[in-house]
């Protein structure tokens, strides 16, 4: 179960990277906190920790965990900013988790 639990650790990165994120947006655009900024850089500095955890190479890590990252956003999208995804977010999502999964899973000579 290694895909399982890369792809686990891929959506938790990316909420890590998600609320370090928007936390600053809500202070800037919201007119929320300053305090809000305090979180957000703990969230970022898991996020960046969180990336060191995988076992393979860190540009392939990166590489893949973007496509993870698009997805866990759409959610976002849609779980936190109340939009619903259009059909072409929902192909768009498809079409990085493929690439997430050739990326990370395919067989490697080395």
């Amino acid at each position: 179960m290694p895909e399982l639990k890369t792809v686990g650790l891929f959506i938790i990165t990316a909420i890590a990277e998600i609320v370090g994120c928007y936390l600053p947006y809500l202070w800037l655009r919201e007119g929320k906190s300053i305090w809000l900024l305090i979180p957000a850089a703990i969230s970022l500095a898991l996020f960046a920790w969180l990336l060191t955890l995988h076992p393979t190479a860190a540009g392939r890590v990166y590489a893949a965990y973007g496509g993870v990252y698009i997805f866990v956003a759409i959610l976002w999208l849609w779980l936190v900013d109340g939009l619903k995804p259009t059909t072409w977010d929902l192909v768009g999502t498809s079409v990085a988790l493929l690439g997430m999964a050739i990326i990370m899973f395919a067989p490697r000579g080395v």
